[in-house]
């Protein structure tokens, strides 16, 4: 495996959700609390497009397009270089913001949220049908982060963060039941994840400026240390899925790390699969 590299200049004060697509060219990934989604062109530079108030995850669209995750829903664009429309909001308190997000292999949108203070217990995972039917898939949440599938739809695995692991449900008749713990972060704050091609499962472990890969029956396959503490998500993508893209943040760091903000780049043996897409 490839050493850890630094692939842009610190360019967010919140990175996060990075994901890696062919019908917008590449990588995009958002600066939250700045409410912009950043996109990286094939010259490697940065063009940002400001959304909203919070601007929480963005994936693709199944017809085109994007969905974002705005402060306190979702919004729709048709087009990967138009501005979102704004759907209805999902909750009023204004205590609590949009988070994660991701989509299943049937096309749903799992939306996370939680509380401006990290107040426990004050968040949901929402699941977001192709027709914008809203439902509740957990409550209780307290900060709601990654989401991704295992390559064959069987099993979901998921953050909230407070509880300090990574959980897998088992996939049902599209809805996901039977969570359980699946590994423990240790001395790290599990924060966003992705799912390779073999079922392994990537995890970003914040505040100890790490990253690591599980096999599916949860043995530790490797990790990764960044220069920078707050490691926030990553994704797999490059045009053979085999580069590893990490976001981090400098969000209320006392002593501010001359990285913290950047995406990080390293080239790993296991490659990706095509980001799963919305159908709303």
């Amino acid at each position: 495996m490839a050493a850890v590299e630094q692939f842009t200049d610190p360019v967010t004060y919140h990175g996060e959700g990075p994901v890696w697509s062919e019908t917008w060219g590449g990588l995009r990934f958002v600066d939250m609390l700045a409410g912009d989604i950043l996109s990286v062109d094939s010259d490697g530079d940065v063009k940002r497009m400001h959304v909203g108030t919070v601007a929480a995850f963005v994936r693709p669209r199944q017809r085109g397009g994007y969905v974002v995750g705005l402060e306190r829903g979702i919004g729709l664009a048709d087009d990967v270089h138009e501005l979102p429309t704004t759907q209805r909001e999902l909750w009023t308190d204004p205590a609590v913001r949009m988070n994660e997000g991701g989509c299943g292999p049937d096309g749903t949108l799992y939306a996370g949220s939680m509380g401006y203070e990290q107040t426990e217990g004050a968040a949901s995972l929402y699941r977001i049908d192709a027709a914008g039917q809203v439902s509740t898939t957990l409550a209780h949440v307290t900060v709601s982060n990654g989401i991704d599938f295992s390559p064959d739809g069987r099993r979901a695995y998921y953050n909230d963060t407070a509880t300090g692991r990574t959980d897998v449900f088992d996939v049902v008749e599209n809805q996901l039941v039977n969570r359980r713990p699946f590994a423990d972060g240790d001395d790290g704050s599990p924060d966003g994840l992705c799912v390779d091609s073999e079922g392994n499962v990537w995890v970003a472990l914040n505040s100890v400026g790490r990253v690591r890969l599980y096999a599916p029956d949860a043995t530790i396959l490797t990790e990764l240390d960044l220069p920078v503490r707050l490691v926030t998500a990553c994704t797999l993508g490059g045009a053979d899925g085999r580069d590893l893209f990490i976001t981090t943040s400098r969000e209320n760091l006392d002593d501010p790390e001359p990285e913290a903000g950047a995406v990080f780049r390293t080239r790993v043996d296991v490659p990706g699969r095509p980001v799963l897409a919305y159908a709303g």
